[in-house]
């Protein structure tokens, strides 16, 4: 966990439930209602993205007076957020960033915290609990194994064997259809414990609903910066402290074991809906897709946040380009044009400080799901994607590990070790690097690597990124009326 660097000896106290009432007079919002009471959400994933998301939609839930909404906020192993947290309460201050300024607020949602990989037994316990209804997950693509399934079984079969009612169970993260993707991962798994739970599984999918959810809020990892920020507005220590913009988004299906809780989340201001696919796709493609490409495009470039790449004019045209030629106009969101405004100006958001090294991470992982079914639609319309093919470009510049100016940095990424081999083995030609980076089913599927003027294009662009740098050659790529060139 960070800790600030200011130089605030003066600032002896820390931030926990007896520290809250000097909070006040310094105009920033914190619980008015009590904390003692009981948790109703298990939450796994205690990152930065449930503290600045669903957490402070339950804070706005307890707010109202409605009790159910307390949190266990379980870290999967690393103990350090969730021990920091418990020395503060469960208490922490996000700082809310928009062009009309910005506010902190203290959100009380959390009550207690624990880490599973040391403390299975109390998550157990807290699945099984008559009070819980909820369970929310942020565990990333990745986190999706046997470990978080294991656990979760546990947990439901604990409560079958209490007589207890199903939880509603909602994945807060990017993988498209995460609610069936979890329900099928929890089902096989009871089923291969049916020796020892028999019928298990069928009382999973009968009593418990797992809803496809779409969440959408940028929140930056933590830093110094940030803390001595905190420090600063709350006059105490803060060694949780967030930022984030104020935009924020909650798309979840209507299927859950208690069917008040759609007006309940209506009314806290998250969008409960039929189908998510609509605004899951829209978000995967036009803000992931776009991050993405401008992630890898701010690393080779040697700028290192996203407000940073945004402000260059030739990435701008490049993002709105993207985003109006390629990616919308596929689309199923009926508001995709505003969707997209709004995204250019949460990406221009000075105040968030996003990395592009952080958002970059994964990319093997992230790559599959934000751009090929963009590229195949256009092609499919006998036109060249050429913005991705640019953006493909890029990665494989990128995967060479060192910028512009001759700065290395690192590759955070699964397949890491092998992608930097055969990026630089091939650095020399960009057709080869196409050809042994473009073509791996793992992260364009079957049809893509199949397109050889698809490939022929991002060789082209990735030829001149070598030649001229990644900014001259982006601007002469915003010069070209590229995007109705036909497919041969």
């Amino acid at each position: 966990m960070i800790k600030p660097t200011v130089s605030n000896a003066a600032l002896k106290a820390t931030l926990n439930s007896a520290s809250l009432t000097t909070l006040a007079e310094r105009g920033i919002r914190t619980p008015s209602y009590p904390r003692g009471g009981l948790v109703g959400v298990v939450h796994l994933g205690l990152g930065a993205f449930h503290r600045a998301h669903q957490a402070i939609v339950f804070d706005a839930l307890l707010h109202s007076g409605d009790k159910r909404w307390g949190v266990l906020g379980v870290a999967m192993h690393n103990p350090a957020v969730a021990d920091t947290l418990k020395a503060q309460d469960g208490l922490y201050a996000v700082q809310i960033a928009s062009s009309a300024g910005t506010h902190w607020q203290v959100p009380g949602a959390i009550r207690h915290t624990c880490v599973a990989a040391r403390e299975a037994q109390q998550v157990i316990a807290a699945l099984a609990a008559p009070t819980t209804r909820w369970v929310t997950l942020t565990v990333t693509e990745k986190g999706y194994g046997p470990e978080l399934a294991v656990l979760l079984v546990r947990g439901l079969a604990a409560r079958r064997a209490a007589g207890l009612g199903g939880l509603t169970l909602a994945s807060c993260d990017n993988l498209s259809e995460n609610g069936r993707k979890l329900e099928a991962l929890c089902v096989a798994t009871a089923q291969s414990t049916e020796h020892e739970h028999a019928g298990l599984a069928d009382w999973i999918t009968q009593a418990c609903t797992f809803p496809n959810s779409m969440v959408d809020r940028i929140v930056p990892a933590a830093t110094p910066e940030r803390l001595q920020s905190a420090a600063q507005a709350l006059g105490l220590n803060d060694h949780a402290a967030l930022g984030t913009e104020a935009f924020w988004e909650w798309v979840i299906e209507r299927r859950f074991v208690d069917a008040s809780d759609a007006e309940t989340l209506a009314a806290a201001g998250v969008t409960v809906v039929d189908d998510v696919r609509p605004f899951e796709t829209a978000k995967l493609r036009l803000l992931n897709g776009s991050h993405t490409a401008m992630a890898c495009l701010g690393a080779v470039a040697g700028l290192p946040v996203i407000s940073d790449c945004i402000a260059q004019p030739a990435v701008r045209q490049f993002i709105h380009q993207l985003m109006t030629e390629e990616v919308g106009p596929q689309l199923q969101r009926q508001d995709w044009p505003q969707y997209r405004d709004a995204l250019l100006e949460r990406f221009a958001n000075p105040a968030l400080q996003h990395s592009v090294h952080q958002i970059a991470t994964d990319c093997s992982q992230k790559i599959p799901q934000r751009w090929p079914a963009s590229a195949l639609s256009v092609l499919h319309a006998h036109r060249m994607p050429e913005c991705l093919a640019f953006a493909a470009a890029v990665w494989l510049r990128y995967l060479r590990a060192v910028d512009d100016q001759g700065t290395p940095y690192q590759l955070n990424d699964p397949m890491a070790t092998e992608l930097h081999a055969l990026a630089l083995e091939h650095a020399a030609n960009a057709t080869a690097t196409v050809q042994a980076l473009c073509t791996l089913p793992t992260l364009w599927g079957d049809a893509l690597p199949r397109h050889t003027a698809w490939l022929a294009r991002i060789a082209h662009w990735l030829s001149q990124i070598n030649q001229h740098g990644v900014i001259p050659a982006l601007t002469s790529f915003n010069a070209l009326d590229s995007l109705n060139t036909t497919t041969p």
